[in-house]
C-alpha cells in the first residue's frame, strides 16, 4: 500500500519547522470509494482546498511539507482517535469518520456502508497513524539537528458555516490550546507576524487547535505546535471554489514574514 500522504521536500538549508496540511486531500482509497455518494466524493466539500499550494513558498525556505492524500471523509486526521470531542461547548463538528458533511448532508450511499468499529480501526491503522508516525519522524529529525522544532498545522474554513458558528469566521485564528502546545515567545511571535498585515487575527477563538496540535505540541520536550485556521476567501474567490493568485500572494507575504520570525525565535530558545 502506498503512503497516505505526500511529502514536499525542502530546498536549501533545512529549518527547524515542519508544515502539516491534513485536510487538503481529495482522494478516496479504491477499497472504500464505492461506499460514497459519487457526486459527493467527486468534490468533497469539507476539503481545505489548495492550502498546500498556498504554502508553496515553504519548501523554498527549507521547510518540509507533509499533506494528506485522502479526503477527511475517509478519516479525519485532526480528530481524536478515540472520537473524544475537542470542544465541550455544544458546537456541531464532524467526527473521526463522519457520516455527513459540515452541512449535515449524507455522504455514504446507504447506512450499511457507514464504517463499523472494525473498519474504523482499519482506517486508523492504514491512513491515520502512518501520517502521525511520519510527522513525528520529521520532527525528530529536526530536533536532532536543531535541538528544538515547531509543527505548523495549516487549515482553512468556509467564510460561513452556520452549524459551527453564527456569523462569518475571522480572517485567521491561531490555536495553541490556550498556551499549552508551544512556548509563549513562539506564540507571541506568531501572533505578531500574523497581525502585521491588514487581516484580522483571533487567538484560540473559536478554534484552539485540533488533535494534531494538541498531540504533537510538547514544549517541555522542545517540540512545539501551532494551528492556523484561515478564512478561504483570503486566498480563493468569493465563491470559495477557485484559487485566487492575487489574494494568495497578499497572505503569503504575511505567512513568510511570520515563518522568518518564528525561525529566528526558535534560534533563541
Amino acid at each position: 500500500m502506498s503512503d497516505p500522504f505526500h511529502i514536499i521536500e525542502p530546498k536549501g538549508d533545512l529549518k527547524p519547522l515542519i508544515l502539516s496540511v491534513p485536510h487538503c486531500g481529495t482522494e478516496f482509497p479504491d477499497e472504500v470509494l464505492s461506499d460514497y455518494i459519487p457526486e459527493m466524493a467527486a468534490s468533497p466539500d469539507d476539503t481545505d482546498w489548495y492550502v498546500h499550494e498556498l504554502y508553496n513558498f515553504a519548501s523554498e525556505m527549507g521547510i518540509t511539507i507533509i499533506h494528506a492524500k485522502y479526503s477527511r471523509w475517509v478519516i479525519d486526521l485532526n480528530r481524536d482517535p478515540e472520537s473524544a470531542p475537542l470542544y465541550d461547548d455544544g458546537r456541531i463538528i464532524t467526527g473521526l469518520t463522519t457520516t455527513t458533511d459540515f452541512f449535515g448532508k449524507e455522504i455514504y450511499t446507504s447506512k450499511d456502508k457507514i464504517p463499523n468499529q472494525q473498519e474504523v480501526e482499519r482506517r486508523l491503522t492504514s491512513y491515520y497513524w502512518p501520517y502521525y508516525s511520519k510527522v513525528q519522524a520529521l520532527l525528530d529529525e529536526r530536533k536532532t539537528q536543531f535541538g528544538k522544532t515547531l509543527l505548523w498545522d495549516a487549515h482553512s474554513i468556509r467564510h460561513l458555516v452556520p452549524t459551527i458558528r453564527e456569523g462569518v469566521f475571522p480572517d485567521m485564528i491561531l490555536g495553541d490550546n490556550d498556551g499549552k502546545t508551544a512556548e509563549s515567545s513562539l506564540i507571541d511571535c506568531a501572533l505578531s507576524g500574523l497581525m502585521s498585515g491588514d487581516f484580522g487575527v483571533n487567538h484560540n477563538t473559536p478554534f484552539k487547535g485540533g488533535h494534531i496540535t494538541r498531540y504533537f505540541g510538547k514544549p517541555n520536550e522542545n517540540q512545539h505546535a501551532l494551528q492556523l485556521e484561515m478564512n478561504k476567501i483570503l486566498y480563493m474567490d468569493d465563491t470559495e471554489t477557485v484559487f485566487d493568485e492575487e489574494r494568495a500572494n497578499k497572505i503569503r507575504i504575511i505567512l513568510k514574514r511570520t515563518y522568518n520570525n518564528l525561525i529566528s525565535q526558535l534560534d533563541q530558545l
